[in-house]
């Protein structure tokens, strides 16, 4: 389909952004990569009287690998990821999850920033966030804030930036132990069934941490604090792990849809989960 007649903008600077969001208000909307976006415009889903375009923006391309945390800014690419060396040394469940993200030539516009600001529970990276505990930084008139990516969900499409803010990078602490993100999907390029974000820190043969998020079980990305609680303190054994899965079948959501009803969903989840965990705990 064609999209509804909409203006579009260039600006250079976050100040042309935000001038633009002030003068036209809930009618105006910011696009990065534009991969979840066009499609809802060209379906009629959303109503987009003036799209702002942040490709010519400077300064939210960059990735900074530091002593303790990592930033990202909300332009880098999926390929981006993928492609850094320094930044799959320091954090490689992020480049794991970049590989199983639509395909290539979606993984070379789709952003960062777009895929964690959009709110859409099938995207990948809000769950992977929630895991690492990560924090976006939005922009606005009033200046800048930092949100916990496990407050930022509050429904589908739905989040903590306001219509005049922009969301300008991704602050991750430096992450330990093991990993792994999981996910099932019913072909090449499309959204997961259930996918699951694991990270495992062990000191002795015991987990001494563990953080636990899923994907497309609910109207928003799930972090599961009972599900890791179940692991700490264990060896991550067959009872740790069956607790751990209930705990998140006990937080999940999911509804009836073309990818299958409720009952398989959950199954799917259980299935993936375990086998994230296991990954994890492997590499811990």
């Amino acid at each position: 389909m064609i999209p509804a007649a909409f203006e579009y903008y260039r600006p250079t600077d976050m100040a042309g952004v935000l001038s633009i969001l002030a003068e036209h208000g809930d009618d105006a909307r910011v696009m990065a990569g534009g991969h979840s976006l066009i499609p809802m415009m060209k379906l009629r889903m959303a109503d987009v009287p003036h799209l702002i375009d942040l490709q010519d923006v400077g300064g939210m391309s960059d990735i900074t690998v530091g002593a303790d945390s990592i930033t990202i800014g909300a332009m880098v690419t999926q390929h981006d990821i993928i492609d850094n060396a320094e930044l799959t040394a320091a954090a490689p469940i992020l480049r794991e999850a970049a590989l199983q993200i639509a395909d290539p030539q979606v993984r070379y516009i789709g952003t960062v920033g777009g895929n964690v600001a959009n709110g859409d529970p099938g995207n990948d990276m809000p769950g992977l966030m929630q895991c690492l505990n990560a924090s976006f930084t939005v922009v606005g008139p009033d200046g800048t804030r930092e949100v916990a990516a496990r407050e930022f969900y509050e429904a589908a499409y739905m989040t903590a930036r306001e219509d005049d803010e922009v969301l300008t990078q991704v602050t991750i602490p430096l992450p330990a132990g093991g990993y792994a993100y999981e996910k099932q999907k019913r072909k090449i390029g499309d959204y997961a069934t259930a996918a699951a974000a694991v990270q495992i820190v062990k000191e002795g043969g015991s987990c001494v941490s563990a953080s636990i998020a899923m994907t497309n079980l609910s109207d928003t990305p799930v972090y599961s604090d009972a599900a890791g609680a179940a692991l700490v303190g264990t060896a991550v054994d067959d009872a740790a792990i069956n607790a751990a899965i209930a705990a998140m079948l006990g937080d999940i959501d999911p509804t009836e849809d073309n990818r299958g009803p409720v009952a398989f969903k959950k199954h799917v989840a259980g299935v993936i989960l375990r086998r994230a965990i296991a990954r994890a705990r492997s590499r811990a």
